[in-house]
């Protein structure tokens, strides 16, 4: 991480500073979600907002996902790269409204033409008990599962260019690359949970809270493609 406000690492913690820095680190976990969930809410509920992210398509939709990626990585250093919780705060905000806004096109679809309601519920519930599992197999045990990182970030950069080859020449990625997805958001889940656990401080819950929910919700909008894809 880029800053050490805080030199006691959560690896090196006593138990009690453990379970304080677990504590805060999922409670913000959960705040995101319940945050993106009232965004959400009131992006779907305004038609300019649907109308307008239902109309890109093709390069467009590059554009927004280039848009996108400017985003997280301007939140992302607001959150770690500073030791002024008021930023990271504001990074995490951001990159959550940035998330409910990119989601709006999937769950409106889903929502309103797919399964409904219910399926994306489905979805979520499902979301959660992977997210639960693939923590409680790095908190539980001691595997190192540092060596996951070469994977994914080769794994992360085919994904990429996969996407955007498929809007160029305009073909569909399918249901396979759905569970690839998948796979590769569980694998991130794996080794962010593990840096979590080894490498951040005792202070850093914040940008451990953001590492958790970017994965978590990269695993649920591929969990949904794939419930989508069965109708």
């Amino acid at each position: 991480m880029e800053y050490t406000n805080n030199p006691i690492l959560v690896a090196q913690a006593t138990e009690i500073e453990k379970a304080t820095f677990y504590r805060k680190t999922y409670s913000h976990v959960a705040l995101g979600v319940a945050a993106f969930i009232l965004i959400e809410s009131f992006f779907l509920r305004s038609e300019t907002i649907v109308n307008m992210m239902l109309s890109l398509q093709g390069y467009s939709w590059l554009l927004l996902l280039g848009g996108f990626m400017a985003v997280t990585w301007f939140a992302q250093n607001l959150a770690y790269k500073t030791a002024n919780k008021s930023q990271q705060y504001l990074g995490y905000l951001l990159y959550i409204v940035a998330q409910a806004l990119i989601f709006v096109p999937i769950l409106y679809i889903a929502m309103y033409y797919g399964g409904g309601p219910q399926m994306v519920m489905q979805a979520g519930i499902i979301t959660a008990g992977m997210f639960l599992g693939l923590t409680a197999a790095v908190m539980l045990t001691k595997t190192d599962f540092s060596f996951l990182r070469t994977g994914l970030t080769v794994g992360f950069f085919i994904a990429l260019g996969l996407i955007v080859a498929g809007v160029v020449f305009g073909f569909n990625l399918g249901l396979w690359f759905s569970v690839g997805m998948v796979i590769l958001a569980s694998g991130s889940i794996l080794y962010s949970t593990h840096q979590i656990k080894n490498e951040y401080s005792t202070d850093q819950y914040i940008p451990a809270s953001l590492s958790l929910f970017a994965s978590l919700m990269l695993l649920f909008w591929y969990i949904l493609r794939i419930f989508m894809s069965r109708d």
